[in-house]
């Protein structure tokens, strides 16, 4: 006896426990008129306070149908919100279901059951009229038609085998490729690489065209002595690095005393500049031995002061 009384008190203040906090079980429905086939959806929703004690919540166990004419679609995972964000302890949980049903007539939901601590809480029923679609009785009823054959198209084929498609092009365009390259593969051209004429070897071979040339002979005489000009006068810029075409005759002279060239070349380069110069910019006349000096002078010059490397046949020149 001491202890069935002693359960009868558990249960007792178990059960006072619970009821002490605030429990609110609903089930709701968004329409309750629809037509067949049509779907809706019903909110399932318990809100409670915790007060500090732990709360343990199922919801109802739903299966694919409520009943042999109501079908259920879908369920969704159980949410809980906070609806008093003053107030934390105010604890509010749903579940939504998506209905349909496929019969004509009216239906009762009946009554869902959620066991919060152990304790049992229904929901009120709910109610629904599925209405059929309207028929237009004036229009004749025809049975349902057979499907329609398609002509093959080559596009539908393609576009149901457009993976394979895909690969065979790539190959067949990689081949294509592939053998154009091959057939078009550019030669190694391997470059010949020509020896680096020196300068004084350049500039005796244009003194020496110039004296088979003879132009001083047929008249051209200020020619002459300007393509003697800039002969010496370019190879003085390769040899010394001194900007000859374009500087005056002093300013070569002057840059020229900082190299180690022998007075005597040096008083006979002056001496072909000046006469160039002269014939070029003051009409001067000079006589048939001064033109043929002019060349040899530069030849002179070019020899005793190019720079020899190593010995080539060009450099016996």
């Amino acid at each position: 006896m001491i202890r069935k009384l002693l359960y009868i008190l558990i249960f007792f203040f178990g059960s006072l426990g619970l009821s002490a906090q605030t429990v609110e079980v609903n089930a709701s429905i968004d329409t309750n008129f629809l037509l067949i086939g049509e779907q809706t959806q019903i909110e399932l929703k318990v809100q409670y306070s915790l007060d500090g004690k732990p709360v343990s919540i199922k919801f109802p166990q739903l299966k694919d149908t409520i009943s042999e004419f109501i079908e259920i679609i879908y369920s969704s995972p159980v949410d809980t919100v906070y609806p008093d964000k003053k107030n934390l302890s105010l604890v509010e949980q749903t579940m939504k279901i998506t209905i349909t049903s496929f019969d004509s007539g009216s239906y009762e939901i009946p009554f869902f059951e959620f066991e919060i601590n152990g304790e049992s809480f229904l929901t009120g029923p709910l109610h629904i009229e599925v209405m059929p679609m309207e028929v237009d009785t004036s229009e004749s009823i025809y049975d349902i038609k057979e499907p329609i054959e398609e002509p093959f198209s080559f596009v539908d084929w393609l576009k149901e085998n457009w993976v394979w498609v895909s690969i065979i092009f790539s190959l067949l365009l990689g081949g294509i490729v592939l053998v154009r390259y091959l057939k078009n593969k550019p030669e190694v051209i391997v470059e010949e690489i020509k020896p680096v004429i020196p300068p004084h070897v350049i500039s005796l071979r244009r003194l020496q065209k110039l004296k088979d040339d003879e132009l001083w002979q047929a008249g051209k005489v200020k020619l002459h002595h300007s393509e003697i000009s800039e002969i010496i006068r370019d190879y003085i810029e390769k040899r010394y690095q001194v900007n000859a075409l374009e500087n005056t005759t002093d300013e070569i002279m002057q840059s020229l005393r900082f190299h180690s060239i022998q007075p005597d070349l040096l008083s006979k380069l002056n001496q072909i500049l000046v006469l160039a110069d002269l014939v070029k910019f003051a009409k001067e006349q000079p006589l048939a031995n001064e033109n043929d000096a002019s060349l040899i002078i530069a030849a002179e010059f070019i020899k005793g002061t190019k720079l020899i490397t190593q010995p080539t046949e060009d450099n016996a020149e």
